[in-house]
């Protein structure tokens, strides 16, 4: 079989890849992260307006772009397009690896909220990363065996634990009194470095904005699906985020929710009592999940569309006979295996937990990279960018720029220095494909001379 010709398999609809984006974007943190945002009281909330809106920014440029071109890879094809192969191969490589880290972090994420119903699972160090792994190899399974079936999982499971946000988002009016959110800023900092700090959290809930354009040639329709996708996705995560801290800081007092490791179990308590609690800890359980699922399905389709660019090693972009890259899927799920034994060790804890963010910096990057892809493209290729304005285009993707600059400024100098170096590592390995790509030129001109 052809590495470039995919074979005939049934797609991700509407719902299915709007899920995605939502599955991908609603994972483990949320449902920790109204605990980390009380040090900044209601100036966390004006954080999370202007992180939604520097996220709808980002999701009108995928949207834009993964109309134009729908092809499978998202910010990797962007890239690729509009710099030429280095820039498209470090956009692939670091979101490949901020992928395959992340999803270590969601796995053990997983395993943390069932040891909120048996103990026993996070008693010993062997239980827990035994069953994270045997979650992260039924899911790299179920992808294998088709995007379709990832879909299925994806929607049913996004449906889920959207169940007790909303219904937490929609309870707060009758929970909430002024007193709630007094002190406005009860940090030490001022209330531009609070609104920042608060920021750089709240930021981190919205990775996954591109979910819908990286299996674009796996998406039914992806020049009307992916746009709807990512808008739809985006506005309704931002949504819940937003109501849901409301609503946990009108049911917790903050000096209890500071301390608190389940702050939205603690708030559907406090509001309708403990089985509201069980209730909302069920859909973290089934969130940590799902999101695993939705990325293990990405970290698959990146390289695979590298490799058909001759930009990683040809293995990546052969198929499985349900149309999957399956040698992605796999090798990318070996590392994430070998990553969580190098965890196994508590004293590796704190550096695994710095390794997340620089995988989320790896994250951010390409979106840069996207949104100078859009300024690029929008000037140099109108064909695909016919019916819209050229200042509307490029006013989006220049706003967008600066908010992926400002956030990854924000992500600290130390993680920016050993992010850069990360991003650094990969070039061996460009170097390494285009020597091969040149001695393969040079055969076949011998022969054909």
């Amino acid at each position: 079989m052809s590495v470039t010709s995919l074979p005939r398999r049934r797609k991700l609809g509407p719902w299915m890849a709007t899920a995605l984006v939502v599955g991908n974007m609603i994972g483990s943190g949320v449902f920790l992260l109204p605990a980390s945002l009380a040090a900044f009281g209601s100036a966390s909330l004006l954080a999370w307006v202007l992180t939604s809106a520097g996220a709808l920014l980002l999701a009108l440029v995928f949207a834009r772009l993964g109309r134009a071109y729908p092809k499978t890879g998202g910010p990797y094809a962007y890239a690729r397009r509009a710099f030429g192969d280095f820039v498209g191969f470090q956009t692939a490589w670091g979101y490949w690896i901020a992928v395959w880290v992340g999803n270590a972090a969601i796995a053990v994420a997983f395993v943390s909220y069932l040891g909120y119903f048996w103990p026993a699972l996070t008693d010993t160090a062997l239980a827990a990363s035994g069953l994270a792994l045997a979650a992260v190899w039924l899911l790299t399974g179920v992808n294998i065996r088709g995007v379709r079936q990832s879909g299925w999982v994806q929607l049913v499971t996004t449906v889920a634990k959207l169940l007790p946000l909303i219904g937490l988002a929609v309870a707060a009016p009758f929970f909430v009194d002024a007193g709630d959110f007094t002190p406005f800023n009860p940090s030490d900092q001022g209330t531009f470095g609070a609104v920042t700090a608060a920021a750089a959290l709240t930021l981190w809930a919205f990775i996954g904005i591109e979910s819908a354009t990286v299996p674009a040639e796996d998406v039914e329709n992806p020049e009307r699906t992916i746009p709807r996708a990512t808008m739809i996705g985006t506005i309704v995560s931002a949504a819940v985020y937003i109501l849901g801290t409301v609503a946990v800081f009108a049911a917790v007092p903050r000096t209890l929710l500071t301390q608190s490791t389940a702050p939205f179990a603690d708030a559907a308590e406090a509001m309708f009592g403990g089985w509201a609690g069980t209730a909302v800890a069920i859909g973290a359980i089934i969130s940590a999940f799902g999101a695993l699922n939705g990325w293990i399905m990405l970290q698959g389709q990146v390289p695979l569309a590298a490799a058909r660019d001759g930009l990683f090693p040809r293995v990546f972009a052969k198929l499985s006979r349900w149309g999957t890259p399956a040698v992605g899927l796999v090798v990318s799920s070996v590392l994430v295996t070998a990553l969580m034994v190098l965890n196994y060790n508590a004293g590796l804890v704190e550096q695994f937990n710095f390794v997340i963010l620089l995988a989320t910096l790896t994250t951010l990057i390409p979106y840069a990279y996207a949104a100078a892809a859009q300024l690029m493209l929008a000037l140099t290729d109108r064909e695909h960018f016919s019916g819209r304005r050229l200042a509307t285009d490029l006013t989006i993707a220049g706003l967008a720029f600066a908010y992926a600059l400002w956030t990854i400024a924000g992500s600290g100098y130390e993680v920016v220095y050993k992010g850069t170096l990360l991003l650094l590592a990969g070039i061996p390995v460009y170097v390494w494909l285009k020597h091969r790509d040149h001695d393969t030129t040079v055969q076949i001109n011998k022969k054909a001379a």
